[in-house]
């Protein structure tokens, strides 16, 4: 079982930047493959982001690459989001999530594990 507790989202304005972090318990977390997916009001849950467990390999949606980079920390079981130049659009619920496979596919498709998501606002 792993536990994902996101931390880092908030209030910011246009143009503005923000980190997102995802700390995982368990001893396995090093081959997990790590996602971020968010939720804007009205709208279904959609991909962000994804890394394989030795961040050789990311995925990004169109929509926000370019302005987003996911990273991991292994030794400290955790994976980041760091959102830059964002917009109102950006505007969601942001879950952390972690899938067992090695393949980002099935992250995207179906996450294994999800955290209780992290609410971003940015104001125009």
């Amino acid at each position: 079982q792993v536990q994902l507790v996101e931390s880092g989202g908030g209030l910011v304005q246009t143009g503005g930047s923000l980190r997102l972090s995802c700390a995982a318990s368990g001893r396995t977390f090093t081959y997990y493959t790590m996602g971020w997916f968010r939720q804007a009001p009205g709208k279904e849950r959609e991909f962000v982001a994804a890394i394989s467990w030795n961040a050789a390999m990311t995925d990004y949606a169109d929509s926000v690459k370019g302005r987003f980079t996911i990273s991991r920390d292994n030794a400290k079981n955790t994976a980041y989001l760091q959102m830059n130049s964002l917009k109102p659009e950006d505007t969601a619920v942001y879950y952390c999530a972690a899938g067992r496979a090695s393949a980002i596919l099935a992250l995207k498709t179906r996450p294994d594990y999800w955290g209780q998501g992290t609410q971003v606002t940015v104001s125009s």
